[in-house]
């Protein structure tokens, strides 16, 4: 696996670019399943997967290299994404928190929200359910 360009990744877009000062790299990463799309060999779209209470999957860390924004790689990650949850996390509801300004996105794939926006990190979040698979 690529986790060393996975983690550059994520610090660039997460940290550097949106100007959010915390630690990317946490425990989850230990536990997660770690999905990821390579263009060029390299890697050009990114999620992780992991179970985050008995009963309930989420998954995070969505993101798109910036030099491979705008070629509707997410479009074909988040499928990619629930066929993960499907297959490792059956019978699991879903609940992400999304960054607001991607609520709409997730709401095409089935997502609704629920409760209120609230600040994660500096940045607007919303917590997003989705049933079961």
């Amino acid at each position: 696996m690529k986790l060393f360009e996975i983690y550059k990744l994520r610090d660039e877009v997460f940290t550097v670019e949106q100007q959010r000062i915390h630690n990317d790299i946490d425990d989850n990463d230990l536990k997660a399943i770690h999905v990821y799309d390579e263009l060029d060999g390299q890697v050009a779209a990114y999620s992780r997967v992991y179970l985050k209470a008995p009963g309930l999957v989420t998954f995070g860390r969505v993101v798109t290299a910036p030099n491979f924004r705008g070629r509707g790689l997410g479009n074909e990650l988040l499928p990619q994404i629930m066929d993960t949850i499907r297959d490792y996390f059956p019978g699991n509801k879903i609940e992400i928190d999304a960054q607001v300004q991607v609520e709409g996105y997730y709401q095409k794939f089935g997502f609704h929200s629920e409760g209120e926006p609230y600040i994660h990190v500096s940045t607007p979040h919303i917590k997003m359910v989705h049933a079961a698979l």
